[in-house]
């Protein structure tokens, strides 16, 4: 849940990027860490694994100035995909205001696109959060793939809740900064 903070003018918002092992979750953080100016992002905390697996979950505080001197904070956070992270990943998602389903557009991932969903919404279940209001936004990663799933498939098969889809290259940014952006204005109208 959003923290306001009235001394500092500042109001915090919690966004977990979900979905199966090596998905490109810590890609799309990565990408936000090496674009944006310094004096808006802070220290990315990466915990990876010796095969670059996220071991406990990833943090990158994003700041934006708005009107009135108040500065909005986004903390992004990755969730370990592998189904055997379960207490960190509920640990990441209390709380959450908002969640990017990152999807693999690999033809051979579909199922693991399937149990993370299924993980997400039992997770977000057990912390008191409900997967049908809450913002979602569904990144369907790696377009540039020679033959990835179709975008139609994909969102036929994971969203449910017709959320906001947008395919991505998270790699080379295709797709970031836009998911991030709708991640944003979704937390802030709701709020």
């Amino acid at each position: 849940m959003a923290v306001h903070h009235i001394p500092g003018r500042e109001i915090v918002y919690k966004v977990a990027y979900h979905g199966p092992g090596m998905c490109g979750k810590t890609t799309n953080l990565r990408f936000i860490y090496n674009t944006l100016p310094g004096r808006q992002v802070g220290n990315f905390l990466v915990l990876d694994t010796a095969v670059e697996r996220t071991l406990y979950y990833d943090f990158l505080p994003v700041v934006i100035p708005v009107e009135d001197g108040y500065k909005v904070r986004f903390h992004l956070y990755t969730v370990p995909g592998q189904p055997y992270y379960d207490a960190s990943r509920k640990l990441v998602l209390k709380g959450v205001d908002g969640v990017v389903f990152v999807a693999d557009s690999h033809p051979e991932r579909m199922n693991e696109n399937l149990d993370s969903l299924t993980m997400l919404k039992k997770d977000l279940h057990e912390v008191g959060l409900d997967y049908t209001t809450l913002p979602l936004i569904m990144q369907y990663n790696k377009r540039d793939l020679p033959t990835p799933l179709a975008m139609n498939l994909l969102d036929e098969k994971l969203n449910e809740t017709k959320a906001p889809v947008f395919g991505a290259v998270a790699r080379d940014g295709m797709g970031v900064f836009e998911t991030l952006a709708a991640m944003a204005e979704m937390i802030t109208r709701k709020a």
